[in-house]
């Protein structure tokens, strides 16, 4: 049984003063700004110590952060001030989490990476989240992103079982409208946790009208 990581892991991770992924915003998402629009409801899943997050709110949107750890999200309020800009939190559990339903515009993840038990059921309850015609914006490591961890240290699970391919993805959100659905080489270039080459999948999708 593959179990993710705790609480006490990701405080431990985020516990100093060093923002582990940087403070600049994920470059995919950067990409997708000509999908937003200032007053957008927005929920960024397992967004740590908030570099996505608060750039969501530097486009004009609401953001909701959800983490499982504490002391990531302290710095994503920290970062939030730093930019002037207003990023609500909070720190919860997906697993247990009393998901929103029908209420985002947008969702993102980030390099959200779950294991199989509870990869289904967490990536369902991001899709019931959205209005219908929202959008989920998602990067993860692929499998082929073992040996680039191997090669550039560039980051991810090193469990084979725990990073996406686009057949496992399309499996998942299959009531949604994919509007992109690619796998991509990319430097990584976002602090000390993602550096160097990379393999990746990138999805972006819609869910469908009521």
């Amino acid at each position: 049984m593959f179990t993710s990581h705790t609480s006490k892991f990701w405080n431990d991770r985020y516990g100093d003063s060093n923002y582990i992924y940087g403070t600049a915003p994920n470059q995919f998402l950067t990409h997708q700004q000509h999908r937003l629009k200032s007053g957008m409801n927005a929920l960024a899943v397992g967004d740590g110590e908030g570099r996505n997050g608060v750039w969501l709110a530097q486009q004009g949107l609401r953001v909701l952060s959800v983490d499982l750890s504490a002391a990531g999200l302290k710095k994503a309020k920290a970062l939030a001030t730093q930019h002037n800009v207003q990023l609500q939190t909070d720190c919860v559990d997906l697993a247990t989490w009393a998901w929103p339903q029908d209420q985002y515009d947008l969702v993102i993840s980030i390099y959200l990476h779950l294991s199989p038990e509870l990869r289904p059921q967490i990536h369902w309850a991001m899709l019931s989240a959205l209005k219908p015609g929202g959008l989920l914006i998602l990067e993860a490591f692929n499998p082929q992103q073992i040996e680039y961890q191997h090669q550039y240290d560039s980051g991810g699970p090193k469990i084979p079982e725990m990073l996406y391919t686009p057949e496992l993805l399309r499996q998942d959100f299959a009531n949604a409208e994919v509007l992109e659905l690619t796998e991509t080489i990319t430097d990584l270039s976002e602090g000390e946790g993602h550096h160097g080459q990379a393999s990746v999948v990138r999805l972006v999708l819609q869910k469908k009208a009521a």
